[in-house]
C-alpha cells in the first residue's frame, strides 16, 4: 500500500500518509463545552493508530449553534486551554491536529439553546421543525465575524487546520442550498448569492490567520432532496469558494431531511461517494478528501490510485478500531476491526446520549477498559462461540488465562453468522473474521462441534465457567404451531429446507423485516403480521428507513396492529384491533417474535458448585452490542 503510506502535503503541512479522521461527534463534551478527559483520551487514541490527521468535531462558534448540549464549542477565550488540551495529545501521537468550526443554524431546536434557531429563511428544519428566525444583515455580519474569532483561537489553541463545516444541513450549508435558502436579497437568489456568505466567512478567517494558514471547506455536494444542491452546482460554489482561500475540500453529503447520505448504512455500497469527489477534482485544483463508507485499507488505496482523491477520510472506521492505518502498513489485515456500518454509533447517541461502537465496546471507556494481566493464571472454560463468548475468550487469554472454548457448530459465529446471510448484513462476516484471528493470536483452545455438557465440564475442571450459549426463538402458543409449514429465523435463512413461493413472517421487528427483505430479493412473495402500529420498530433510524423503503419497493405486504389466531390449512389466520378474523395464504410461516435465554445449562452448573457467569442473549436476549460488551468487562474482571 505504497500510495495510501506517501506522505502529502497541504502548504506547509507534512501528514504522514493519506488517511485523515474526519470530524465526528464523540458526545464526550461536557455543558458549555468543557473538555472532560475521556474526550483527551478519546482523541489521542484515535491519534495513536497511525492516522495522518484527526479533525476534532464540530465546535460551534456561537451559544445558540449548538445543536446537542454536548457538542463541543470554540465561542469564547475560556474555551482554548481544554481545546489546546486536545490539540496537543493529538500531535504528541505524530498525527496533525485540526478542527472543525461550525454553526447549527435552524437544524437545533428551542428546548437545545433556549430561542428560537437562526435560519437564512422562515423555514424550519424538516426534521426537528419549530419556529426559526431568519438573519437579517447585521446578523449575518455579526456571525461572519464570530467565525473568523472562533478560528483566531482554534490557532491559539494549537490545530494546524481549520475546517469549515458547510455541509450536512447545517448554517453554512442553509445559505448554499435553495432547498433551504430562499432569500431575496444579497445572500439568496442565484450560486453567487447563495455563497456569498461562505465566501466572506473565508476572507474573515483568511484576514485573521493570515495567507499560509491550511483551511479546508466540508460540503455537501449532492443533499438528494427536490431543490437541493448537486454536484454541477456544487462545482460551480467552489469556483467561487476555492479562490478566496481555500486549500482542500472535503466532499460529503446528505442534509438534514437525508441523514442517512450523512451516516452511510449498511444498505450504502462502500465509497458511495467517491464518484461526486472525483468529479469535483477534475474540476477543482486543490487536494480532495473523499469520504463515506470507506473501512477498507485497500478501498482507501484504489481510490487514491485511481485518481478518485487525495486523501481518504475514515470515521467510524477510527471509532471501530484506531490502529487501522497501523495495522494496513504492517499487513496485518485480519486484526483490523472493521467498522460494519450498523450505525449503533448513531443510534446510542439519540437513545442513550453518547456515541457506542457495536464492535468497539472499548469507545469512550478507553482508560478504563485497559487490558491488564491477570494477577493469577487461570482455566476458563467458554460455552458457546457467538459475539460475547468470543470477545470474552480473547481478551481472557490476552490477560494471560488458559481459555477453551466449545461450539456447538462447526464454525464460530452464532447469531452473527446467521445474520450475515442476508445481502446488506454481509459485513458482519468481517466482524467474525477479526474475533477468529484475536482467537487463534491469543491461543484459545476451540472445540468446534462440540456441545458442552455438565461432564464437559467435570472432565475440563475450569477454574471458571463462563455460559454464552445464546438464546431460543419463541414459540407462540397459538394452534398451529407445530404445524410442518413453520419454521423460525435460522431456518429461514440457512438454506436447509425449500420455502416456497407465498411466505408469511409472523413479526415484524428487526428480524422479521431483514428476513422479510432476504426472502423477496430472491423472488417470494412475502406477507408480515405485526401486532405493533409500525414495522422495523427498534432499528436505528436511518437503516429502517431504507429498510423499509426497500421492502415497498419489493412489494412486500404488511399487516400492522394485527395478531395471529392460527396456523394451518393453507395459511396462517389473523385479526386487527377491530373485525373479523381471516385468512392470509401461505406456504411457509416464520415466525420471528423473539428470543428466549437459553440458560439450560445455568443451574445444573451452579448445583455442581463450580464458579459460573452468564453474558449475552443466555442472560437476558438483547444485541451483539451488548453481548460483546458484556464479554469484554467479564474478560478483563476474571
Amino acid at each position: 500500500m505504497q500510495t495510501l503510506f506517501s506522505p502529502f502535503r497541504i502548504r506547509e503541512l507534512e501528514l504522514r500518509n493519506r488517511i485523515v479522521m474526519p470530524s465526528l461527534a464523540s458526545f464526550l463534551i461536557e455543558e458549555g463545552g468543557h473538555i472532560p478527559e475521556r474526550a483527551i483520551e478519546h482523541y489521542r487514541r484515535r491519534a495513536s493508530g497511525g492516522v495522518a490527521m484527526v479533525i476534532m468535531e464540530a465546535c460551534s462558534v456561537a451559544p445558540e449553534g449548538v445543536v446537542s448540549a454536548h457538542q463541543a464549542r470554540i465561542d469564547h477565550d475560556g474555551l482554548i486551554e481544554g481545546l489546546s488540551k486536545i490539540a496537543r495529545a493529538i500531535k504528541e501521537e505524530g498525527a496533525v491536529p485540526a478542527i472543525q468550526i461550525h454553526h447549527g443554524g435552524r437544524q437545533t431546536s428551542a428546548r437545545v439553546i433556549g430561542r428560537k434557531p437562526l435560519a437564512p429563511s422562515p423555514l424550519p428544519c424538516p426534521t426537528i421543525r419549530g419556529d426559526v428566525e431568519p438573519l437579517t444583515i447585521e446578523a449575518i455580519q455579526d456571525l461572519v465575524q464570530r467565525f473568523g474569532r472562533a478560528a483566531e483561537r482554534a490557532v491559539e489553541a494549537g490545530f494546524e487546520l481549520i475546517e469549515l463545516h458547510g455541509a450536512h444541513g447545517y448554517l453554512i450549508n442553509q445559505f448554499l442550498s435553495p432547498f433551504s435558502n430562499i432569500r431575496e436579497d444579497a445572500y439568496g437568489g442565484d450560486i453567487v448569492r447563495r455563497a456569498r456568505f461562505a465566501k466572506e466567512i473565508i476572507l474573515e478567517l483568511r484576514r485573521r490567520i493570515g495567507p499560509d494558514f491550511p483551511l479546508s471547506f466540508k460540503i455537501s455536494a449532492q443533499e438528494f432532496v427536490q431543490g437541493g444542491l448537486d454536484v454541477p452546482e456544487s462545482i460551480e460554489i467552489l469556483k467561487i469558494l476555492v479562490p478566496a482561500g481555500l486549500d482542500v475540500v472535503q466532499v460529503s453529503a446528505g442534509n438534514d431531511a437525508t441523514p442517512e447520505w450523512i451516516c452511510q448504512p449498511m444498505f450504502m455500497e462502500q465509497a458511495c461517494l467517491s464518484e461526486a469527489a472525483r468529479r469535483i477534482r477534475e474540476a477543482i485544483q486543490v487536494p480532495i478528501m473523499t469520504v463515506g463508507r470507506i473501512n477498507d485499507p485497500h478501498l482507501a488505496e484504489d481510490l487514491i490510485d485511481k485518481g478518485v482523491a487525495d486523501l481518504v477520510c475514515i470515521g467510524r472506521g477510527l471509532i471501530a478500531d484506531p490502529e487501522l492505518p497501523r495495522k494496513a502498513m504492517e499487513g496485518r489485515l485480519d486484526e483490523i476491526r472493521r467498522c460494519i456500518a450498523c450505525n449503533t454509533c448513531m443510534q446510542s447517541i439519540f437513545r442513550r446520549g453518547r456515541v457506542e461502537c457495536l464492535v468497539n465496546p472499548t469507545l469512550g471507556r478507553e482508560k478504563e477498559m485497559v487490558i491488564r494481566p491477570a494477577e493469577v493464571r487461570r482455566k476458563i472454560l467458554v460455552i458457546g462461540g457467538g459475539p460475547g463468548g468470543l470477545n470474552l475468550a480473547w481478551v481472557a487469554a490476552q490477560r494471560g488465562h488458559e481459555v477453551h472454548l466449545y461450539e456447538k457448530a462447526p464454525v464460530l459465529g452464532g447469531q452473527l453468522l446467521l445474520g450475515s446471510v442476508t445481502g446488506y448484513k454481509r459485513e458482519l462476516l468481517s466482524l467474525i473474521r477479526f474475533q477468529e484471528s484475536q482467537i487463534k493470536r491469543f491461543g484459545v483452545i476451540c472445540h468446534l462441534g462440540e456441545e458442552a455438557t455438565l461432564e464437559t465440564i467435570r472432565h475440563e475442571q475450569p477454574d471458571a465457567v463462563v455460559l454464552a450459549a445464546g438464546s431460543r426463538p419463541i414459540r407462540p402458543e397459538v394452534e398451529g404451531i407445530d404445524h410442518p409449514m413453520v419454521i423460525f429465523p435460522a431456518e429461514a435463512l440457512n438454506g436447509a429446507r425449500p420455502l416456497g413461493e407465498e411466505i408469511v413472517i409472523v413479526g415484524g421487528g428487526p428480524t422479521g423485516c431483514e428476513i422479510a427483505l432476504h426472502l423477496a430479493e430472491n423472488d417470494c412473495r412475502v406477507t408480515i403480521v405485526e401486532k405493533l402500529a409500525d414495522l422495523g420498530a427498534g432499528l436505528e433510524t436511518m437503516t429502517r428507513k431504507i429498510l423499509l423503503r426497500r421492502l415497498k419497493a419489493r412489494a412486500v405486504k404488511a399487516y400492522t396492529k394485527h395478531s395471529l389466531v392460527r396456523i394451518g390449512g393453507t395459511g396462517v389466520d389473523i385479526q386487527g384491533e377491530t373485525g373479523e378474523p381471516f385468512t392470509v395464504p401461505a406456504e411457509r410461516v416464520v415466525v420471528a417474535i423473539g428470543n428466549q435465554p437459553d440458560d439450560r445449562l445455568f443451574n445444573e452448573i451452579v448445583e455442581a458448585g463450580y464458579e459460573v457467569h452468564q453474558i449475552g442473549d443466555c442472560r437476558e436476549p438483547s444485541s451483539a452490542k451488548n453481548a460483546i460488551y458484556e464479554g469484554a468487562v467479564l474478560g478483563r474482571r476474571l
